[in-house]
C-alpha cells in the first residue's frame, strides 16, 4: 500500500531530524539555549552530557532506536515470518541490542529491561515520553494497509511505553501520516482526526492551533519542552501548523531546547510525506548510517 521509496524517505528524514536535533537536546535553561555556541544551520556536538560520546552526525537515542527497528525489519524482509511486524520477535532484537550500547538509556527502557528481567507482561513500561511516537515510521514498510499500520503502531509502541496516554497520541499522530498519505493537507488531517479523538488529545490540539502566531520559542516553554505528551504534544501541532519550510521548522524548534528532538521527528514524518527530499539541507545528510 505505501510506497517504499517514499517510506524510505521519511525514515531518513526523522533519523536526519534526530540528529540535527542532538546539539541543544536536553537542554533546557533559557540563557543556556540563547547564548549556545550551535551553528543552527549544520549538525552539532551535544551540549548535554547526557550525549557524551556523540558527536555531529550522531543520534539521540531515539534515532538510535528507531534504526534498530529498521535494521530489524531489513534484516528479515525476505524471511515469510517476517512479512508482518512480529512484536516479540522484535523485543527480542531489541532487548540483545542494549548490553552493547553505548548511548544514554532512558527510564522507559530501563523499567521495560526491569519489567523483562522480573516476567512482567506485558512488559513496557508506563512511561508516556513522546519520542516513542516518532521512532513509527520503519512500521510503514511491514503494513499492507491502514488497520494493519494502526495494529502495528500500538503493538510497537506498547513494548516499551504501556500508558493510556502513549496509545492514544500514537494512534492519533499514525491516523493523520495515513490521511497525510491519502492526499490530506497537514492541517486538513490534524482537524479530521481531532474529531474523533478523546478530550485530552482534543485539548493539545487546540492549544497547538491556537498558537500558529506565537514566537515557536515561547509557545514550546509555554507548554513544556519536557519529554512528555502532555507538554510535546501541542509543541508538534504548534510546529505543523506554523511552518511551510522545513529547515525553518527545525530550527525554530532547535533552538526552543528540551526534548527537541522527539517533537521534530514526529513533525518531520507528518511534513514530509508530500514534501521532495531537497526541503533537507544536503549538509544535513552527513549522519553516520545510511538508509
Amino acid at each position: 500500500m505505501f510506497n517504499e521509496k517514499k517510506v524510505k524517505d521519511l525514515i531518513l528524514a526523522s533519523l536526519v531530524t534526530d540528529a540535527y536535533c542532538l546539539g541543544t537536546h536536553w537542554i533546557y535553561d533559557e540563557n543556556q539555549l540563547k547564548n549556545a555556541p550551535i551553528d543552527f544551520n549544520s549538525l552539532n556536538n551535544p551540549l548535554a552530557m547526557w550525549h557524551k560520546g556523540k558527536s555531529a552526525g550522531d543520534f539521540t537515542h531515539y534515532g538510535d532506536q528507531t534504526y534498530w527497528l529498521y535494521e530489524f525489519i531489513e534484516e528479515n524482509k525476505e524471511e515469510e515470518t517476517y512479512k508482518k511486524f512480529d512484536a516479540n520477535a522484535f523485543l527480542n532484537f531489541w532487548t540483545n541490542k542494549l548490553p552493547s550500547y553505548n548511548g544514554y538509556v532512558d527510564g522507559a527502557t530501563r523499567n521495560t529491561l526491569e519489567n523483562i528481567k522480573n516476567n512482567v507482561s506485558p512488559s513496557g513500561s508506563s512511561s508516556s515520553d513522546l519520542s516513542i511516537v516518532g521512532r513509527i515510521a520503519p512500521l510503514l514498510l511491514v503494513s499492507s494497509n491502514e488497520q494493519e499500520f494502526l495494529a502495528n503502531v500500538e503493538n510497537f509502541v506498547v513494548l516499551t511505553h504501556n500508558s493510556q496516554l502513549a496509545k492514544t497520541a500514537s494512534r492519533f499522530f499514525a491516523k493523520v501520516i495515513l490521511d497525510r498519505f491519502k492526499g490530506l493537507g497537514v492541517i486538513e488531517a490534524i482537524e479530521k482526526n481531532k474529531e474523533s479523538s478523546d478530550s485530552q488529545i482534543q485539548g493539545f490540539v487546540n492549544q497547538g492551533l491556537a498558537s500558529k502566531n506565537k514566537v515557536t520559542f515561547d509557545a514550546i516553554r509555554e507548554f513544556g519542552p519536557a519529554c512528555d505528551i502532555s507538554g510535546g504534544f501541542a509543541g508538534v501541532i504548534h510546529l505543523l501548523c506554523k511552518y511551510d519550510n522545513l529547515k525553518d521548522m527545525l530550527i525554530s524548534n532547535a533552538k526552543a531546547g528540551g526534548d527537541s528532538s522527539a517533537r521534530a521527528m514526529i513533525t518531520s514524518i507528518i511534513f514530509m510525506i508530500d514534501k521532495p527530499m531537497s526541503q533537507i539541507p544536503s549538509s544535513w545528510l552527513n549522519i553516520k548510517v545510511k538508509i
